[in-house]
């Protein structure tokens, strides 16, 4: 019974829905002036003449700034300490990744013995 009860009820629903729709056609109220009308303001004759830009001339373009000796010395040395810091770390990192190894060995020999 409460199969049926529910079926009812949702066909009672979907009529309901379905009358509450509209036909009207959206494109049956357009018209095609008042589509046209912006592109004809657009396509108007240009009147004003071209003006030349004093402030843009070829020489307003400059190449990338020149590096001097100092300044490039002073990049290198930068790179050289970086350098030295990551191998540094490495080394760092491999001795300890040696204790680490050695110490995992240990404990798996006294687990054995």
């Amino acid at each position: 019974m409460k199969k049926i009860t529910s079926l009812a009820v949702l066909g009672l629903a979907s009529v309901a829905l379905a009358a509450c729709g509209s036909s009207d056609d959206a494109s049956s109220d357009l018209e095609i002036e008042n589509v046209e009308m912006p592109a004809e303001a657009a396509l108007e004759p240009v009147t004003e003449e071209p003006v030349e830009d004093s402030a843009a001339t070829s020489e307003a373009v400059e190449g990338p700034p020149a590096v001097d000796t100092q300044t490039a010395e002073e990049a290198a040395e930068a790179a050289e300490g970086v350098a030295a810091a990551v191998e540094a770390a490495e080394a760092a990192a491999a001795a300890e990744a040696a204790d680490a190894a050695s110490a995992a060995e240990a404990a798996a020999n006294l687990e054995i013995e």
